[in-house]
């Protein structure tokens, strides 16, 4: 009832008004987060599909390793001299960028 007494009076723009700092608000949390994290989401799916054997990667786990073996889902890993390991793409957080020499 108070909403149809204020569009009588004239008041519904405010209505509209008072909505503005909630579209504001989501504005600027799209374009500083949603945006960028979807670009490097992006990013990160491009460089997964450009996986070869030899590349240093990084799992999500945080555990570093050598590609072998590429496969259609999945990744066979080096992670040491005779440990290897069968990952997932998804397990991929990206390409290991360390100080060369270190394994």
């Amino acid at each position: 009832m108070t909403l149809a007494l204020l569009q009588a009076q004239g008041g519904g723009g405010s209505f509209l008004v008072s909505l503005m700092p909630f579209f504001l608000i989501f504005g600027v949390f799209y374009f500083l987060i949603i945006m960028p994290q979807r670009k490097r989401q992006q990013k990160l799916q491009a460089t997964i599909a450009e996986l070869k054997a030899g590349a240093r990667i990084v799992t999500t786990g945080g555990i570093v390793a050598t590609v072998t073996a590429v496969r259609d889902k999945t990744l066979v890993v080096r992670t040491a001299e005779k440990s290897m390991l069968e990952i997932t793409r998804g397990a991929v957080a990206g390409l290991y960028e360390g100080a060369e020499g270190q394994q």
